[in-house]
């Protein structure tokens, strides 16, 4: 598409916009076509021998060596599955570190010497693979020559079939390392952190139950995305949507969010058909979405799947993200995952519900009906406020990036403050703990009577939930409330495995010592839980954290109020952290240090590119605008005086003012850049607290304009237009 849409015409083209018809939906039930287009535990079942199929099992679900005898006849049986499908290539999908999926596709199909093709797919070729591994961030971890990398299969997590237009693809979930061995991905920390996590509950387990089975461990995760839709006329027609996913000018709409009658409102029907196109795409792949809604933001929608394994749902993350941005298109719209895309409503993120447990101890995070009993729970749960407490910074840098600053502590999401709200019942159960080395009673929820005879009591939950808190207790889980929409949940998972490995081990030990020395399994826990407290209770907060007070009381708490990604990148490399994340065994010093190289060099590119697109989006649109208004006004005034009229100057000096304060905005902003900087540190210091500051100041010229100048003159799409014309 050449040149830019105007904003008349793009208004044009919604009104006359011609979009998808409504699906036909599969005539059969969802449950029949349910996962069809992944090669699940039936379809193994059903086309490899038993011995191979029990060998794969005992992989998957006891994390067994991987038998890689077994990888040929697998192969053979999924490259046979997948030309069913019609699939005439395969491809080994895997997560680097830019955040995104990567594929290379390589055909089935090979000559046969006489003119025709057989089709190969060996057990190596499923195993390993090797793309170029030179053009993925890598952090310093080697040279830009040095260029030779691998993926390596995740039998863990299923390979699936991806349809488009004209054909399909088999998709095969990878780790990707370098030659030297260092993991250049998002997958394998997720892989080891989980490993991790089972052999330091399997550990506390086993004290806590001794005798009993213990099955493998494993963290899961059910994360809820959020994300706007913009008709797709008006994401052209707006440069920084195109380059950076967020406005980086906009003038507030005469109406907002300020009625609330977004938040769950009827869903429009053009999104509606979207949604349900997403969710069909989604159950093909055996994605357990689960629901759909309208957000608080005019214009912004969530869909949220349940629990799975932590590497499969983050796999499943990526792909949720893949279809809603397809789908989208195909209907007409863009979907926009930046935290902030519209400055004073409300951002996008994707909260990140997070357990643990296994087959026979069930959910570890599980409190039951009297959690002050619950040995296992309060054994778990206290290991969760040791965790965060202890590493309230890495739980920082894991969620720091430019987008997601514009969103973090802005009365819609949590503060950059970390803290863990328990909820009243078990605030209570481990109150007693700290205070009388013993919990013997539980609060009740009781029923709720809602005064019409007609309608059930209701029964209560035992505490309130809070939107406040970035670390919630929400039943059996924990929900990390502060995670980006545009971030991958890897690095945040890999954090509260590791993390939770860590403390576990911790209590185990403790444990351990204490029951060598004469105590009850009982009394070991609540002597070992209360130490936790008096260590770590500081970091349960069930109060407001959008308030002032809490910025103070947190300050005296002595908890870590990062509120840049700035500051919040460094904490990747602290002491304390390198040693935990060897201890476990998820990453290496190298490896650390390389990623928050990458996270650094990215922070500083996306405030750059805003940079570019703020002075040259002022210099080539607003400006011109204001300019050819401010003439109209001065031709018009001067027509007046010729005719003996005494015109009305204010609206031609407030223009040329608020021009005056464009042009002397975007003059600071490009001075200021011009200034470079080597230490990686330093210049995200910089742009955090000098470049954008300045970039505020373009906007809020640029804004007092919007707001001034002739609508027919205004060359953007406005807020109402982007966020109200559907």
């Amino acid at each position: 598409m050449s040149g830019s849409i105007s904003r008349q015409n793009a208004i044009q083209a919604v009104i006359d916009g011609t979009y998808v018809e409504p699906m036909n939906y599969i005539d059969n039930p969802v449950t029949e076509f349910y996962g069809c287009n992944v090669f699940t535990d039936e379809v193994m079942k059903a086309r490899l021998p038993k011995n191979t199929y029990k060998s794969v099992k005992a992989t998957i679900d006891a994390g067994s060596d991987l038998d890689l005898a077994a990888a040929d006849v697998v192969a053979t049986a999924m490259k046979d599955w997948a030309l069913e499908k019609g699939a005439t290539h395969y491809t080994h999908v895997f997560y680097p570190l830019t955040g995104s999926s990567a594929e290379k596709h390589d055909s089935f199909l090979s000559p046969d010497g006489e003119g025709k093709c057989i089709t190969e797919f060996s057990g190596k070729l499923l195993v390993q693979g090797e793309p170029d591994a030179s053009s993925f961030p890598n952090g310093g971890i080697r040279d830009t020559f040095e260029a030779r990398g691998y993926t390596a299969w995740d039998v863990t997590s299923p390979a699936y079939i991806l349809e488009s237009d004209n054909g399909t693809t088999l998709c095969i979930p990878t780790c990707f390392v370098s030659w030297t061995g260092e993991a250049l991905d998002k997958k394998t920390p997720v892989l080891r952190s989980m490993q991790a996590v089972d052999k330091a509950a399997h550990k506390v387990l086993e004290i806590l139950n001794p005798g009993e089975e213990v099955t493998k461990v494993t963290s899961f995760a059910g994360p809820e995305q959020e994300y706007f839709l913009v008709d797709t006329n008006f994401f052209y027609a707006r440069p920084d949507l195109i380059s950076a996913d967020r406005t980086v000018f906009g003038a507030a709409p005469v109406k907002g969010q300020e009625f609330d009658d977004h938040y769950f409102g009827a869903v429009p029907a053009r999104v509606l058909n979207f949604m349900m196109e997403v969710e069909q795409e989604c159950f093909k792949l055996a994605i357990p979405v689960k629901t759909r809604h309208n957000e608080v933001a005019p214009g912004q929608f969530e869909i949220a799947p349940v629990y799975e394994t932590a590497n499969v749902a983050t796999d499943h993350q990526q792909l949720i993200v893949h279809i809603i941005k397809a789908t989208a298109n195909k209907h007409g719209m863009t979907a926009i995952f930046h935290e902030k895309p519209f400055a004073g409503l409300n951002g996008s993120g994707k909260h990140l519900n997070w357990s643990i447990g296994n087959t026979t101890q069930g959910n570890l995070l599980d409190p039951g009906k009297t959690p002050h009993d619950n040995l296992q729970f309060i054994t778990f749960c206290a290991a969760v406020i040791s965790s965060v407490e202890k590493n309230q910074g890495l739980l920082r840098a894991v969620i720091a990036s430019a987008s997601n600053d514009h969103r973090l502590g802005a009365n819609e999401a949590p503060p950059a403050i970390l803290s863990v709200f328990l909820g009243d019942q078990l605030a209570d159960v481990f109150a007693q703990i700290q205070s009388t080395g013993k919990a013997t009673t539980s609060i009740d929820g009781g029923l709720m009577n809602l005064g019409v005879d007609s309608m059930p009591q209701l029964p209560r939950d035992a505490g309130d939930r809070n939107r406040t808190s970035p670390f919630a207790f929400t039943g059996n889980r924990f929900e990390f409330r502060a995670v980006g929409s545009l971030q991958s949940i890897a690095g945040p998972l890999v954090a509260l495995n590791t993390m939770m490995a860590d403390a576990l081990s911790s209590i185990g030990s403790s444990l351990e010592a204490k029951i060598a020395a004469g105590s009850s399994i009982e009394d070991a826990v609540f002597a070992t839980v209360k130490d936790v407290m008096d260590e770590s209770g500081q970091i349960v907060f069930n109060g407001n954290g959008y308030s002032d007070e809490w910025q103070v009381e947190a300050a005296k708490r002595g908890l870590k109020n990062l509120k840049t990604s700035a500051e919040a990148l460094t904490e990747i490399t602290t002491p304390e952290n390198v040693a935990m994340f060897e201890k476990q065994g998820v990453l290496s010093k190298v490896e650390l240090e390389s990623r928050q190289n990458i996270y650094q060099e990215q922070y500083a590119a996306k405030v750059n590119v805003e940079a570019n697109l703020t002075e040259r989006m002022a210099e080539t649109q607003i400006l011109p605008a204001a300019v050819r208004y401010q003439t109209e006004l001065a031709e018009n005034i001067a027509s007046l005086s010729a005719a003996g009229v005494e015109g009305d100057k204010s609206a031609l000096v407030a223009v040329t003012g608020q021009i005056a304060a464009l042009s002397s905005a975007v003059a600071k902003l490009k001075e200021i850049r011009s200034k470079h900087i080597e230490d990686a540190t330093e210049e995200c210091v910089y742009y955090a607290h000098t470049i954008l500051p300045a970039m505020l100041e373009v906007r809020a010229a640029a804004d007092a304009l919007e707001a001034s100048i002739a609508d027919d003159l205004w060359p953007l799409p406005n807020y109402t237009e982007m966020l109200f014309i559907k």
